[in-house]
C-alpha cells in the first residue's frame, strides 16, 4: 500500500483558500456529532487551538515526501496527547470530523479516490501518534477502567460506524518504512 501524496496535496491546496473557515468546521463538525467531545475542551482557547490544527496540517502535507521528519514529529504529537487525556478511541472520531470537513469543502472534487487518500492518510497517522503515544497494555484494554484526566466518559460517545479504516500498517513508504502523514490529532 501506498500513499496518494499528490491526491492529497492537490485537495489539501483546495482548501487552503479557505484554511480557516476548514479548521473552524471541523471543531464544529466534531462537537456536533461527538457532543461528548466538547467538555475536553473547556479550557482551551479555541482561536489557538485552530491555528495549532491548521500549522499541523500544514507542516504533514508540506512534509508528505519527506517521511523521517514528519515520523518523529507525529510520534512527538501522539506523546503530548497522552498528556491531554487523548486515548486511542478519540482518533476515529477526530477522523471522522476530517473527512466529513474535507467532503463539505471539497464538494463535487470529494471524489472516492481523494476519500481513500485522506482514509489511508488518517489511518497512517494514527497508527505512528498511538507509537508515539505509547500507551500501556492496560490503557488500550477494551474493558479497562480509563483514566479520570477526560471529563466525558469514552463510554458516552456514540460512535457511528466509522468511514475510516483502522489497520496497522508497516510499510506505506517502502519496505519496513512506517507511514507518516496527518492532520494533527487535536484532542
Amino acid at each position: 500500500m501506498s500513499l496518494q501524496v499528490e491526491l492529497l496535496e492537490q485537495s489539501f491546496d483546495q482548501v487552503k483558500p479557505r484554511a480557516t473557515e476548514f479548521v473552524a468546521s471541523f471543531y464544529e463538525n466534531l462537537f456536533t456529532d461527538y457532543p461528548a467531545a466538547q467538555p475536553l475542551f473547556d479550557t482551551t482557547d479555541m482561536v489557538a487551538q485552530q491555528k495549532k490544527l491548521l500549522a499541523s496540517l500544514v507542516l504533514v502535507v508540506e512534509n508528505l515526501r519527506n517521511p523521517d521528519t514528519l515520523g518523529a514529529a507525529l510520534k512527538g504529537l501522539g506523546a503530548r496527547h497522552v498528556k491531554y487525556g487523548a486515548l486511542p478511541e478519540h482518533y476515529p472520531l477526530v477522523g471522522n470530523s476530517l473527512l466529513k470537513t474535507f467532503e463539505q469543502y471539497l464538494g463535487a472534487d470529494w471524489t472516492p479516490e481523494v476519500k481513500q487518500a485522506w482514509v489511508d492518510a488518517y489511518g497512517a497517522i494514527t497508527t505512528i501518534m498511538l507509537d508515539g503515544a505509547d500507551y500501556s497494555s492496560e490503557e488500550v484494554e477494551l474493558d479497562s477502567p480509563k483514566p479520570e484526566a477526560t471529563t466525558a466518559s469514552p463510554q458516552q460517545y456514540e460512535v457511528p460506524e466509522s468511514n475510516i479504516n483502522w489497520p496497522l500498517f508497516g510499510g506505506v513508504f517502502g519496505a519496513g518504512a512506517i507511514v507518516t502523514l496527518i492532520l494533527a490529532m487535536v484532542l
